[in-house]
């Protein structure tokens, strides 16, 4: 009779607060945070909205940066916890090496950097996972965002 009970109160619990996966929103505020001799920092923002009572995990599965058509970083973060029943955002942080940028490559990336500093913007994409974890169980979240971003002297 106890483990009955005890079922019916997990049932319970796992079905009134865990109704749906948290809703991704979008990705935006995509900016650069400095520009130095050996490093260029990005940032943008995943914005979810949870409605469930339990929170969860979010963690980014290799997400690449592309920088007018070519990789040249993958964010990396620790994961993320999810709050219950409540909008939020994580942000995601990139920090390109300055050789990605400005070494040679086959396909110019620096004529392409410099033509975008000349126009005073740079096409910048996100593309890869995110993952949503919550006892043991997953879902994944795929991002393709690209914008263009006003460089600021």
């Amino acid at each position: 009779m106890k483990k009955l009970g005890f079922f019916i109160v997990v049932l319970f619990i796992v079905s009134c607060s865990i109704k749906e996966k948290p809703i991704f929103i979008k990705i935006d505020n995509i900016k650069i945070l400095s520009i130095s001799s050996d490093t260029i920092r990005l940032q943008a923002k995943a914005f979810f909205k949870n409605p469930n009572d339990i929170g969860g995990k979010i963690a980014t599965d290799e997400i690449k940066v592309i920088v007018n058509g070519e990789e040249v970083a993958q964010v990396s973060s620790d994961e993320f916890e999810v709050p219950a029943r409540n909008e939020f955002n994580i942000p995601l942080q990139v920090v390109i090496p300055a050789k990605k940028i400005f070494g040679d490559t086959k396909n110019g990336i620096l004529g392409g950097l410099i033509n975008s500093i000349l126009n005073k913007s740079v096409k910048v994409q996100f593309k890869g996972d995110l993952r949503y974890t919550i006892f043991g169980f997953s879902d994944v979240y795929p991002i393709d965002k690209t914008e263009d971003i006003k460089i600021k002297f």
